[in-house]
């Protein structure tokens, strides 16, 4: 990026956020902080009217504006794939507003950009797999949830739990929202818990905005998922699993190793050899299971025993001849 498109980039910047500190323009942009003070000076001396505070950053006085801005064709086309996928990964209010803000920027691009979307638009399409957790058709809870956080007031929700099939009225005060393995996930401390609790949003079946302010200060969502995050050395603790597994299995595990802690991978030839920090060695042995006759333990030993007590359980569940109840599977006895 030259020197002219980054200063006008970085006026957009500071134009996207009430305070930018210094230190985020260099991040953002790979410059030197002597970098990113020139460039200031350089927008001060354009007439560009800046507020500036050591250790608190920059910011623009109050009703400046640019004048319209310029998208890139690269850009524009970013905007019609988000458009695409927050229609259908999103609740239908959500939808509806990203497409009204949508037909502004389409507004405001000239009209080879406006062609080029047109054009490009029948080529771009998201669906859903048939049975991904998303959102209830018929609730707009996204918009809700960042009320509640923007406000600071308790949500009311009506929650389905999968594990006892129960379903509770919760007063909740939410830390943030992300998606995950094809389904929103709200991140909430539970006034019934006394607890934070992860709620999915296809189990959610009401949402109400209550008048109830926060009991409390809660972390960010950022801060939340870090202490969940096996690269965190706070939970360098864990215990270690090793595992070997042959190549063509190993392609099938890439969308679920990393809920199970995967940290590495080493190739052996026709095996590859996989690293964990699990946070559960029993729920680590259900999964193992799936694809046990393709893999091998190495490391620890106390989770070659928990698979043995699930195969053992499993064993003793299968029944001898069709109809015979509560007898256990006797094993052939080796040699």
């Amino acid at each position: 990026m030259n020197r002219i498109d980054r200063i006008s980039a970085i006026l957009i910047h500071l134009q996207s956020r009430k305070v930018v500190k210094a230190q985020d323009i260099a991040d953002r942009f790979e410059i030197s902080l002597r970098t990113v003070y020139r460039d200031i000076r350089t927008l001060e001396q354009a007439g560009i009217p800046l507020m500036g505070e050591a250790g608190m950053g920059y910011s623009i006085v109050d009703g400046y504006r640019l004048p319209p801005v310029m998208f890139s064709p690269e850009e524009a086309l970013a905007f019609l794939t988000a458009e695409k996928l927050v229609a259908q990964l999103t609740d239908g209010s959500n939808a509806i507003n990203y497409s009204s803000a949508m037909y502004k920027i389409k507004a405001v691009l000239d009209q080879d950009k406006k062609d080029l979307l047109q054009n490009i638009g029948d080529h771009i399409e998201v669906f859903k797999r048939p049975g991904d957790g998303g959102i209830q058709p018929d609730l707009n809870l996204l918009q809700p949830v960042l009320k509640s956080i923007d406000q600071r007031k308790v949500l009311e929700i009506k929650y389905h739990a999968r594990y006892n099939q129960q379903k509770t009225e919760r007063p909740v005060e939410p830390l943030g929202i992300f998606y995950s393995d094809n389904s929103w996930h709200l991140i909430a401390f539970c006034h019934m818990r006394n607890d934070y609790r992860d709620f999915r949003f296809d189990r959610i079946f009401s949402m109400e905005l209550t008048e109830m302010d926060f009991s409390k200060e809660h972390q960010t969502l950022k801060e939340y998922l870090a202490r969940y995050d096996v690269k965190n050395p706070e939970n360098q603790n864990l215990p270690l699993v090793v595992m070997r597994i042959n190549k063509d299995m190993a392609y099938w595990l890439d969308s679920q190793k990393y809920h199970q802690g995967f940290i590495s991978q080493i190739e052996d030839g026709e095996e590859i050899e996989m690293t964990f920090l699990s946070s559960s060695l029993h729920g680590f042995a259900r999964w193992y299971i799936m694809f046990g006759d393709h893999a091998t333990i190495l490391q620890p030993e106390e989770l070659k025993e928990e698979v043995r007590k699930l195969i053992l359980a499993v064993s003793n569940k299968m029944e001898v001849e069709p109809g015979t109840k509560n007898q256990k599977l006797r094993l052939p006895q080796s040699g």
